[in-house]
């Protein structure tokens, strides 16, 4: 017999998050803060993209970066030369093709946390 799973996407969110940290740590960016200590903003994003990505398991990275960008800028984000969650700023709201590549290396990860977590894997 095959078992169904629920999955919360807060619970998953939270082990994408670390392996996010982890991703950052392992290429000298500056980490984000722990899932316990993340700035309620933080959190919601990552739960939105653990939520699109269980609705759209097979979206390419790309689409995933699309729905950031768009989250970001419906609260008021902007481009900016730095990561500010005060004035609203990040680096990184570019088109996907412009990302470098430990960028959209760290993209694919997050989908791979995703899948591997909730994926049926029989």
């Amino acid at each position: 017999m095959k078992e169904t799973t629920t999955f919360d996407p807060a619970v998953v969110a939270q082990v994408v998050h670390e392996a996010v940290r982890s991703w950052q740590r392992a290429n000298n960016q500056p980490a984000s803060p722990a899932w316990n200590r993340a700035p309620k903003w933080m959190k919601s994003s990552t739960i939105a993209a653990v939520t699109y990505r269980l609705a759209n398991p097979g979206a390419p990275n790309s689409a995933q970066h699309e729905l950031w960008i768009n989250e970001k800028r419906t609260a008021g984000w902007k481009l900016g030369r730095t990561k500010d969650g005060l004035r609203k700023t990040h680096p990184l709201m570019i088109d996907y093709d412009q990302l470098p590549l430990v960028e959209r290396r760290k993209d694919a990860l997050v989908a791979g946390v995703i899948d591997a977590l909730t994926l049926d894997i029989d």
